[in-house]
C-alpha cells in the first residue's frame, strides 16, 4: 500500500530574481534550506500561461494557483476567461448583459460599475472597465456611475492617480457629445472598503454598502482630491488603506444606487466579490442591516460561487473545471484532508476542488477552517501557522488519511502588508512549523511534498521607473519550490532542468497532482498534466 502523502503549500513564497526585499533568503529558514540541500526538487512556474493567464506578464494568484494544483490541468482563467469573452462578444450576447442593459433603457435609470480600479489583472483590469462603458454608451445607456476600489496591492502601493486619471480622461471623452453622463461616484482602498473574504470583516462590506449604494460618507468633489486629502492627512498610507470616500455636487452624492438602477461588480475573481454579492442577491441577508434594499438588476464579471449560485446573475461562464484530483481520490476510496485559516481556508477546499463548494464525498473529504486573526498580519505575523500544525501532527497521528494538504498563508498575507521585517518572520514560522512536521512525518511513515503557489514575499522591493526602491506588495513573477521529503522512499524528478535566469522551468503548478497521484499509486486522467517522477 502506498505510504500517505502531505502537501504543504507554504503560500507567497518563491525565488527571487532580483534579490530586492527578498523576505525568504533574508529569513533564517534551516529546515528550508536543508529540504532544497538534501531532497529531489525542482522550480516551479506559477503565474502567465502556467496557470491560465494570458500571458507571462500575468502574475499568479492563490486562486489560479490553487485551481492548478488541485486539477492538474490549466484552464483560462480570470484576465484571460473574460477577455476572451469581449473580444469574441460573447458577453454582450449573455442574458445577463441584455438584462442589465433593458432595465436601464426601459427605466431610463442608471449603469453602475463596482470594482477593483487597476490592471493588475489578479483581480480586475481596467481595459475591461472601459470596454464595458463604451458598450453601454453604443446600446443606448445614458448614464453610467463607476464606484472604484483602489489597489495598491497588485500594482505599485501607491499607483492610484494614475489609474484615476486614466478613467476621470476616458469617460471625459465617453461625455464629449452630450448622449452620455458617465462619473466616478465613491471609492476607497480595497482592504477598508467592500472587499473583505471569507466574511472575515463584515463591517467592511458595510461599509461599502454604505459608501457605494446609499452615498454615504466623506464627500469630495473628484477622487483625485479625496486620495490627495487622505494622503496629507495620513503619512505613509498606501492606496489599499485610503479610507471611503463620497463624490459630490452641491452637497449631493452622484452615484447613489436606487431602484430600477443596473449593478455590475466588474471583479473576475470570485473570492472578496462574494460578500458583496451577497448583499445584493440575497433576500434573507443578515450580515449587517442593508436599510431599504434598492430594487435594482445586479450582475457579477463571472458567478463567484458555483455551488451557492453567486451572484445569480453573471456576464461570463467560469472555467468548467472537472477531473480535479478529489475526484481522483475519491474514486479510488481514499481519504483525504485539508486544513488551513480562515484566509486561506477556502483556497484548500474551494478553489482546490476546481471552484466548487460542496464536498465530492462526506464520507472520505474532511476539512478543518482554523478562525484568523482580526488584525493587521504586519502586527502579528505569525498567524496561525503553530495551530495549523498542531492539528496536521494530530491528523498525522490518527491514521486515518491517504492525503492531507495545508495552507500556510503567512508568506502571502503578511508580505501584502509590505512589511519586510514583519515578513522575514512570517517566513521564519513557517520554518518552523515544517522542522515540526517533518519529525512526525519520519516517525508515521508520510511522504512530505512543499511547494507554493505564487511568489510574494521573495520580492517586497522594486525600483521605480526613476530607479528609485519602493515598496512592493504585490505578487511576484518568480518561480516557486517544489520538494519531496520521504527518508525512505528515494525520489527522482525526471527530466528536470535546473533553474538558472533565463533558462525556463520545465514544469508548472499543474504538474503537482500528477506527481501526488503517482505517489499514491493511482493513474492520472488522460486529460492531466505529467507527473514529475
Amino acid at each position: 500500500m502506498a505510504k500517505p502523502v502531505l502537501l504543504v503549500v507554504m503560500d507567497g513564497v518563491g525565488f527571487s530574481k532580483t534579490g530586492l526585499g527578498d523576505a525568504v533568503t533574508l529569513a533564517n529558514t534551516p529546515t528550508l534550506d536543508r529540504l532544497l540541500r538534501e531532497c529531489p526538487n525542482t522550480r516551479l512556474k506559477a503565474h502567465g500561461d502556467a496557470v491560465g493567464l494570458p500571458t507571462d506578464d500575468d502574475m499568479g494568484n492563490s486562486e489560479v494557483g490553487h485551481n492548478a494544483l488541485g486539477c492538474g490541468q490549466i484552464y483560462s482563467q480570470g484576465a484571460k476567461l473574460v477577455n476572451e469573452s469581449i473580444e469574441s462578444g460573447k458577453m454582450y450576447q449573455s442574458e445577463a448583459w441584455k438584462e442589465l442593459v433593458d432595465n436601464c433603457k426601459a427605466n431610463n435609470s442608471t449603469l453602475h460599475f463596482i470594482g477593483l480600479l487597476s490592471d493588475g489583472n489578479v483581480h480586475s483590469n481596467i481595459k475591461h472597465l472601459f470596454k464595458m462603458l463604451t458598450e453601454a454608451k453604443n446600446e443606448g445607456i445614458k448614464k453610467a456611475r463607476v464606484h472604484i476600489l483602489l489597489d495598491g496591492r497588485d500594482v505599485p502601493a501607491t499607483s492610484a492617480p494614475i489609474y484615476i486619471e486614466q478613467l476621470e480622461s476616458f469617460l471625459k471623452e465617453l461625455n464629449a457629445d452630450g448622449a452620455f453622463d458617465g462619473k466616478i461616484a465613491s471609492g476607497g482602498g480595497r482592504m477598508k472598503v467592500t472587499m473583505d473574504r471569507y466574511q472575515a470583516d463584515w463591517p467592511m462590506v458595510e461599509l461599502g454598502w454604505k459608501t457605494h449604494v446609499k452615498g454615504e460618507g466623506r464627500q469630495f468633489a473628484s477622487a483625485m482630491e479625496a486620495v490627495e486629502t487622505y494622503r496629507k492627512e495620513n503619512d505613509g498610507i498606501i492606496d489599499q488603506d485610503l479610507p471611503a470616500f463620497v463624490i459630490a455636487e452641491n452637497g449631493e452624492p452622484v452615484g447613489k444606487i436606487v431602484d430600477k438602477d443596473s449593478v455590475i461588480l466588474f471583479n473576475f475573481r470570485g473570492d472578496r466579490a462574494i460578500e458583496l454579492s451577497m448583499a445584493f442577491d440575497d433576500d434573507d441577508f443578515t450580515a449587517f442591516d442593508r436599510g431599504a434594499k434598492p430594487d435594482v438588476c445586479f450582475a457579477g464579471m463571472l458567478q463567484y460561487d458555483g455551488d451557492l449560485k453567486l451572484p445569480a446573475r453573471f456576464l461570463v461562464n467560469p472555467p468548467e473545471i472537472t477531473n480535479t484530483l478529489t475526484e481522483v481520490l475519491v474514486a479510488a476510496g481514499l481519504n483525504e484532508y485539508a486544513v488551513s485559516e480562515t484566509q486561506k481556508y477556502g483556497h484548500v477546499t474551494y478553489f482546490w476542488n476546481g471552484n466548487k463548494s460542496d464536498k465530492f464525498s462526506e464520507e472520505l473529504e474532511t476539512y478543518k477552517e482554523i478562525p484568523s486573526d482580526n488584525v493587521s498580519f504586519d502586527q502579528r505575523p505569525w498567524m496561525k501557522s503553530a495551530e495549523i500544525t498542531d492539528d496536521l501532527i494530530e491528523v498525522i497521528k490518527s491514521k486515518k488519511y491517504d492525503f492531507i494538504r495545508c495552507n500556510y498563508p503567512n508568506g502571502d498575507m503578511v508580505g501584502h502588508t509590505g512589511s519586510l521585517d514583519s515578513t522575514i518572520i512570517g517566513v521564519e514560522a513557517v520554518d518552523l512549523g515544517l522542522s515540526r512536521l517533518i519529525k512526525v512525518c519520519d516517525e508515521y511513515g508520510v511522504t512530505l511534498v512543499v511547494t507554493a503557489d505564487h511568489g510574494n514575499a521573495d520580492e517586497m522591493l522594486e525600483k521605480n521607473k526613476k530607479g528609485e526602491v519602493q515598496v512592493r506588495t504585490a505578487h511576484s513573477l518568480n518561480p516557486v519550490p517544489f520538494i519531496i521529503y520521504d527518508k525512505e522512499v528515494k525520489y527522482t524528478i525526471k527530466d528536470d532542468t535546473k533553474y538558472a535566469p533565463g533558462v525556463p522551468t520545465k514544469y508548472g503548478l499543474a504538474n503537482v497532482a500528477p506527481t501526488i497521484v503517482k505517489m499514491l499509486g493511482l493513474t492520472a486522467p488522460d486529460c492531466w498534466q505529467e507527473s514529475m517522477i
